[in-house]
C-alpha cells in the first residue's frame, strides 16, 4: 500500500478531511490522483489490484474509495457490492473509461456515490470529492422513523411494519434523504442534487422512477402509501401511517 500526505496540504488546513482509498492499476493515473487528493488535504492510500483493496478496506476505516473498474484481477463493481453488503458507509467514486449509460446506471445501482469518466481534470475530480464530502454521515446519523418505516443508517437497514425491506444503495439514499425531513415537500431538483448530484446526466425521470421503485417495495396492504406526491413540485414522506 502507497500511503501520501504533502507537507503543503497539511499547511492548507487544520485537519486531514477524509481518509480515502484510490484504486487504480494505471501507475501514472494512480500518482496524478494520490497525490492530487493528498494536495487537497486528504489522507490518500493506492492500490492497483481488486485484492490488495479488498484488503486495505478490511483492516482500515475510509471515508471515501476512488474505484477504477478495469483491474488486473477483476471488476471493480464487485468491491462496491461488498462494501455495500457489509454496511460499509464509505462514499464510492467510480473512476473509468466505461462511458456508456448502461455502464453508469450499473455502477450506480452497484451503490456508487458518483461516477466520473477518463480522461478528467484533477478540479473536476477534487469538486466531485468535495460535494461527497458535505453529503451527511449515514454512520452517525440516528434512525429515523415516519409513517411505521423505521431506516437505521449505521446499519444500513429500513422496515416497515416490523417487516425488513431490501432496498438498492441508491434506493436507500433517496428514503433516508426524504425521511430526514418527514413532512415537508421535497422538490425533485433537491433530490437530484442530493442523491445523485448535481453533475448527474441521467434520464429527467429518474427521481420519478426511483420513487416509483421505493413505493412498490413500502407500501402493505394494511397501510397507506408512505411517499405522496406533490404534482409538479416533488415528494413528501407522511410522519403518521394511516390504517386502511
Amino acid at each position: 500500500m502507497k500511503s501520501f500526505l504533502t507537507k503543503s496540504s497539511c499547511c492548507a488546513c487544520d485537519h486531514v478531511q477524509m481518509r480515502v482509498l484510490v484504486v487504480e492499476d494505471d501507475i501514472s493515473l494512480g500518482q496524478v490522483v494520490q497525490r492530487g487528493l493528498a494536495e487537497d488535504g486528504h489522507a490518500v492510500d493506492w492500490e492497483r489490484t481488486l485484492a490488495a483493496a479488498s484488503e486495505a478496506v478490511a483492516i482500515n476505516t475510509y471515508q471515501l474509495v476512488v474505484l477504477d473498474l478495469g483491474l488486473p484481477d477483476g471488476d471493480g463493481l464487485d468491491l462496491c457490492h461488498k462494501l455495500r453488503s457489509a454496511g460499509n458507509p464509505a462514499r464510492v467514486l467510480l473512476l473509468t473509461a466505461r462511458d456508456s449509460l448502461s455502464d453508469k446506471v450499473r455502477g450506480l445501482d452497484a451503490g456508487a456515490d458518483d461516477y466520473l469518466t477518463k480522461p478528467f481534470d484533477h478540479p473536476e475530480l477534487s469538486a466531485r470529492v468535495r460535494a461527497l464530502l458535505r453529503r451527511p454521515d449515514h454512520a452517525r446519523s440516528p434512525r429515523l422513523t415516519a409513517s411505521e418505516i423505521e431506516l437505521d443508517p449505521a446499519a444500513h437497514v429500513v422496515s416497515r411494519a416490523g417487516i425488513q425491506v431490501p432496498l438498492t444503495a441508491r434506493e436507500f439514499a433517496l428514503l433516508h434523504y426524504l425521511m430526514d425531513r418527514a413532512g415537508e415537500v421535497v422538490p425533485r431538483t433537491d433530490l437530484l442534487e442530493a442523491v445523485w448530484d448535481a453533475n448527474y446526466d441521467g434520464l429527467s425521470n429518474v427521481v420519478d422512477v426511483h420513487v416509483a421503485n421505493l413505493r412498490r417495495k413500502l407500501d402493505m396492504p394494511d397501510l397507506d402509501t408512505a411517499i405522496e406526491t406533490v404534482r409538479g413540485v416533488g415528494y413528501r414522506i407522511i410522519k403518521e401511517a394511516a390504517q386502511q
